[in-house]
């Protein structure tokens, strides 16, 4: 993305379809010169009436004037309430545009905000989950990143910081002052950065799942309770529900909420060799769902000795996150304590909540992951972090200290990283593509 962050710009912060208001936004510097021919601004953080008048328009429009650098890009920032006429917006934006201020690329007022250090990268990232959450656990999590940093960054750097100092000194001065690094000295002193990263690292990892949604397959037999349990946990009737077997031809894709669990869910079609060209197609279709699925579960009815041993051999490609569920433990004589047991049709479903929180989320609540960093590129600098800091605790007394100094530095640089202070272009590209054009 070549920017040119000089150049004032504008977009609709409010979507293009009709509505009562829409508001344009506009950022740049000296912009009270810029729009002059348009309007006089008004005092800042002062709503005002102004008549815009261009081209054959004239609309009454409210505004509002937040000069540099208190405003959210620190930059001057003008907002322009009009009415929500999808058509009179793209003309006012068309009419920006001759007076110098161009449509602004998806995400580039938070990236001004970022570059002028309104805020950081860990902000700007809970900033897009926030417009991009679907439940309310999702808003949760977001909104508990959205303020300042975790503590444990700063924590981490305050042990790091005079380490760095000492190495980077024996380093250069070592041999002239008889400056060395103890480095039995050095593992005490890290050890708890090395507990407290790996408790951020399961908050992270569980995060991460809240953040995506909970990728969930259904598979088993046909008739084996899978569009029942699909229906209870989506909250509707999505699937048909029938003594038929094969009803579901096709797979069936559902995002909900259920007991505080952001879900993905997926019904697919009874697994089986049949003869039916329509059913066929939808267990051919089954495969690259599992694949996908975070956690596949298998659902085998209460009543039968057991999975069925070919349905076991189609699953044995995704072992590793197979739960097997027996369904419909409402009937006489189940033992509710034979693994994950449920009853969709009774509501019964604390076995699953349970496995499912324990399979992805290491046995964390919801709550217990609000303010952990959730995203992909933040979980693998994470990682990265809490490598570095094992290479530290690995180090041999007596090993020349450039290799300290060089670990030291490393772990300093992936907190950089983290916080949006080494700037990369091309992760910051990656973060900004997602926004919408009037954040």
């Amino acid at each position: 993305m070549v920017l040119r962050p000089s150049d004032p710009i504008c977009a609709p912060a409010t979507p293009l379809l009709p509505s009562a208001v829409a508001v344009v936004r506009v950022s740049g510097r000296d912009l009270a010169g810029t729009l002059r021919p348009l309007l006089v601004l008004p005092a800042p953080r002062r709503a005002a009436l102004r008549t815009l008048a261009w081209g054959g328009f004239r609309e009454r429009a409210l505004v509002l004037s937040f000069p540099a650098p208190s405003s959210y890009t620190g930059e001057d920032v003008v907002e322009l309430q009009v009415h929500g006429n999808p058509l009179l917006v793209q003309r006012l934006l068309e009419h920006l545009g001759t007076l110098g201020i161009r449509l602004a690329e998806p995400g580039e007022f938070t990236r001004r905000a970022l570059l002028n250090g309104k805020q950081d990268l860990l902000e700007v990232e809970a900033l897009r989950d926030l417009v991009a959450a679907e439940t309310d656990t999702q808003i949760r999590q977001a909104q508990a990143r959205a303020g300042a940093q975790p503590a444990w960054i700063g924590e981490a750097r305050g042990v790091l910081a005079p380490w760095m100092a000492r190495a980077e000194a024996a380093v250069d001065y070592g041999d002239e002052e008889g400056i060395t690094i103890d480095i039995n000295e050095l593992k005490t002193g890290l050890a708890p950065l090395k507990e407290r990263f790996h408790v951020e690292q399961r908050r992270s990892r569980a995060a991460c799942h809240l953040r995506d949604g909970l990728r969930l397959a259904l598979a088993g037999r046909p008739n084996a309770g899978k569009s029942t349990l699909f229906n209870t946990l989506a909250g509707e009737d999505r699937a048909i529900v029938t003594e038929t077997p094969g009803t579901t031809r096709d797979v069936l894709e559902v995002r909900c909420q259920w007991r505080g669990l952001p879900l993905r869910l997926y019904d697919t079609a009874g697994l089986r060799e049949t003869e039916d060209p329509v059913e066929r197609l939808g267990v051919a279709r089954v495969r690259p769902v599992l694949e996908a699925a975070d956690l596949v579960l298998h659902l085998v009815p209460a009543g039968d000795e057991g999975p069925d041993p070919a349905l076991v051999r189609a699953l044995e490609p995704f072992a590793g996150k197979v739960v097997e569920v027996r369904t419909m433990g409402d009937r006489p004589g189940v033992s509710p304590t034979a693994g994950v047991v449920v009853s969709a049709l009774m509501g019964d479903l604390d076995a699953l909540e349970e496995a499912l929180k324990e399979r992805l989320l290491g046995g964390l609540a919801p709550d217990a992951c609000l303010g952990a960093l959730a995203t992909g590129r933040q979980v693998e600098l994470l990682e990265d972090l809490a490598r570095q800091v094992e290479l530290l605790l690995g180090l041999e007394s007596g090993c020349p200290p450039e290799l300290p100094a060089s670990l030291l530095q490393g772990a300093w640089g992936l907190l950089a990283r983290l916080t949006g202070e080494d700037r990369a272009e091309s992760a910051l590209d990656q973060v900004f593509s997602g926004f919408c054009l009037g954040k």
